[in-house]
């Protein structure tokens, strides 16, 4: 049941959107003025790139969200084992603090997939090279370094990614091993042998770790010992996209998205079968988009799946029946963000997309940047999923740079530079916003 507005929260409403016109009005993100606009009407060359277009019913609604919240923490990639963030609190006027590098950037044959988490004070990440490290998370001083690739091996391998959960860190490889390893350390506490390479970071929760390989199999570990609980078998596929989808774990459920479009939920404890859907839509216009992986990671939230696969098909289902409440031809490869009744997603078209949580419907739509060369319209951009701090929306792209964009209407508050392109997405813990660039630069901004 939705709970009445008191007069408070409306003072915060009013607050935040005083923030944000203040923001466009000004400043950038980071506070930095903007140069005056040239005289004259001005005319958004990118509103003609659009493909997607607002519910007209409901994009006259206005959109109101919960205040930021502190979040002290971010133990493992998405957030949350449910992948529901909602809205962090970070500080006004965000300005870079420190900015290390974590090891070795992408190459042709070796990338950097793995979001970096946040816990005990402690930043995690894994560079393009399988080198976990740990770095103070306030001054981005290294702590320790573990080499996770084995001897047997010549060629590099992409990782998985990372968990934590009761001072283990985990680590899902694409040698098909896991890790766990004392995270104040670096010291290795155990290591188990899957069956495939991983490419998706594992799940951590109530002890135990789930983790998807390349084969389509989802297994359950015990976080303690590394000994395996339970698996599940789903369909291959010979044909898929970089990275891959850490399983949503809330209520007693996991909820697992595969390469196939299929996602299943199962018992925690014993890996039985609650449901299963197919997220497969009928928007396949070119050898992309024809596969049906599902890359971004499912959100549970207040009961609800919220799914979205590469060939076009945007889900809510309930978590304890299967039933589909609503589902839309919406494409991407990022993980959709909830916050309020508002699910935010970035499209392969480069589109960033508000939609309402009740029935999927459009409330706006923004045109990023969409190509490297605009006249020849060559060079396809690429933009991470949205994080929602403190009544912005971030995303960052391949063009090596970052926006900022108002959660309530889509306007582009303002963008900075990075060190270079941004494919993992962005993060925030205790008032900090990180981002990893491709070239393996860790960036902090306080």
């Amino acid at each position: 049941m939705k709970q009445p507005e008191t007069p408070n929260m409306m003072r915060r409403f009013l607050m935040a959107g005083l923030c944000v016109l203040s923001l466009s009005a000004c400043d950038t993100w980071l506070g930095e003025k903007d140069a005056p606009p040239l005289p004259g009407e001005r005319i958004s060359v990118l509103l003609h790139e659009r493909t997607l277009d607002p519910d007209p019913e409901t994009a006259a609604k206005e959109i109101l969200l919960p205040p930021p919240s502190p979040n002290m923490e971010w133990p493992q990639a998405g957030g949350f084992a449910n992948h529901a963030m909602h809205h962090i609190e970070v500080a006004p006027n965000l300005h870079r603090i420190w900015r290390t590098s974590i090891g070795s950037g992408s190459d042709d044959s070796e990338r950097i997939v793995a979001q970096p988490i946040v816990a005990d004070g402690k930043i995690f990440t894994v560079d393009s090279e399988n080198l976990v490290s740990a770095f103070n998370a306030e001054t981005g001083q290294r702590l320790w370094e573990l080499e996770l690739t084995p001897e047997y091996e010549d060629d590099g391998h992409i990782s998985g990614g990372l968990a934590y959960e009761n001072g283990r860190l985990y680590v899902a490889t694409g040698f098909a091993l896991v890790f766990g390893i004392e995270a104040n350390t670096g010291k290795t506490i155990w290591v188990s042998k899957a069956d495939a390479p991983m490419r998706a970071a594992p799940t951590a929760r109530g002890n135990r770790l789930f983790v998807i390989t390349l084969n389509n199999e989802l297994i359950a570990f015990d976080g303690r010992n590394g000994e395996k609980i339970w698996n599940y078998k789903g369909i291959s596929e010979t044909a898929s996209i970089l990275g891959g989808a850490s399983p949503a774990v809330d209520q007693g459920v996991v909820v697992a998205a595969f390469s196939s479009g299929d996602i299943v939920a199962l018992k925690v404890e014993n890996g039985n079968q609650v449901w299963t859907d197919s997220l497969t839509g009928g928007k396949r216009i070119d050898a992309v988009s024809a596969l049906t992986a599902i890359r971004g990671r499912p959100v549970i939230d207040r009961g609800r799946v919220y799914a979205i696969s590469n060939s076009g098909s945007f889900t809510a289902i309930d978590l304890a029946s299967g039933r589909r409440y609503w589902s839309k031809e919406l494409s991407s490869q990022e993980t959709p963000w909830i916050a309020g009744d508002y699910l935010y997603v970035v499209t392969p078209d480069s589109e960033l997309v508000c939609v309402s949580r009740y029935n999927g419907r459009i409330h706006w739509v923004t045109q990023l940047p969409r190509w490297e060369d605009p006249e020849d319209r060559t060079g396809n951009l690429t933009w991470s999923a949205p994080i929602l701090v403190s009544n912005r929306l971030i995303v960052a792209g391949s063009n090596e740079e970052a926006y900022s964009v108002s959660p309530y209407t889509g306007e582009i508050l303002g963008k900075v530079e990075m060190p270079d392109k941004i494919i993992v997405p962005p993060l925030a813990a205790n008032g900090a916003l990180y981002f990893l660039s491709d070239d393996a630069d860790l960036v902090a901004y306080r």
